[in-house]
């Protein structure tokens, strides 16, 4: 079902918060291109986003958050640096990977113990996760199939297996986000995307250092949507989702992303 956000936001925001409380999947805006989101804290709803995507545990989804004040919350050994970076670039296209919350019992995939979070620069975006929580988000396409634009070219893509697509026009963009992994010291860029290594060295110098080039065997990122990273978290019970108002290793291999 798609319905149309600036007709009745209200109504928008209830039909796919529905739907989540179901295990179902929305598609949604954000300032990069449209997205497909599942239920974070729910293992079975993230199987479905991957299994709609048509890809395989090896490639977690992100995880796009509505306020800076969610990252204790979701992750450890923040560094002031990463701090910074947050402080200049939340919300907008800056994705932050980082030491998952050990306390937390999720399962997003072959993570080894880290997330990547994004706060997106979009006001449906963010009216759902402040409604909602934490989101599993990745772009919305089927695998080697281009990020959707619109919800018309979403629908296309998945069909049934999403409830609710909520339709606020046009994708704001179509640059990804820049991916900084945070697990590491220094700090690295492993994908470039909207922000620029000046901006961030601007804010935090030992990015400077630039991408690495890389490994022999790994894949350049083709812009596909999603991020692998090797690893392995296992599991699958649902402990219940946190009072929200709601590992990806430092070595990881980053094909691609839109986030």
């Amino acid at each position: 079902m798609i319905v149309e956000y600036a007709a009745d936001p209200g109504r928008a925001l209830d039909a796919a918060v529905r739907s989540l409380e179901k295990g179902g999947l929305v598609v949604l805006p954000t300032d990069t291109v449209y997205g497909i989101g599942a239920d974070a804290f729910s293992a079975e709803a993230v199987s479905r986003l991957l299994a709609a995507k048509g890809r395989g545990r090896q490639m977690p989804p992100p995880v796009l958050v509505s306020s800076t004040h969610v990252l204790d919350a979701l992750a450890v050994n923040i560094r002031s640096e990463v701090r910074d970076l947050v402080a200049a670039f939340w919300p907008g296209a800056l994705t932050l990977i980082l030491p998952a919350q050990p306390s937390l019992d999720w399962d997003l995939g072959e993570t080894r113990g880290t997330v990547a979070l994004r706060m997106p620069d979009h006001p449906v975006a963010l009216a759902l996760l402040e409604r909602w929580g934490p989101m599993a988000v990745t772009s919305a396409n089927l695998t080697g199939q281009p990020p959707a634009e619109d919800t018309a070219t979403a629908e296309g893509y998945f069909r049934g297996d999403v409830a609710v697509y909520l339709d606020a026009g046009p994708a704001a963009g179509m640059v990804p986000s820049t991916i900084v992994d945070a697990t590491r010291v220094p700090m690295r860029i492993v994908r470039q995307g909207a922000l620029t290594e000046a901006e961030l060295a601007a804010v935090v110098p030992e990015l400077a250092a630039g991408v690495p080039e890389p490994a022999a065997g790994v894949p350049e990122p083709v812009g596909e949507g999603a991020c692998e990273w090797s690893g392995g978290v296992r599991g699958g019970r649902r402990a219940g989702r946190p009072g929200f108002g709601g590992g990806f290793p430092g070595a990881g291999r980053c094909v691609a992303t839109s986030w």
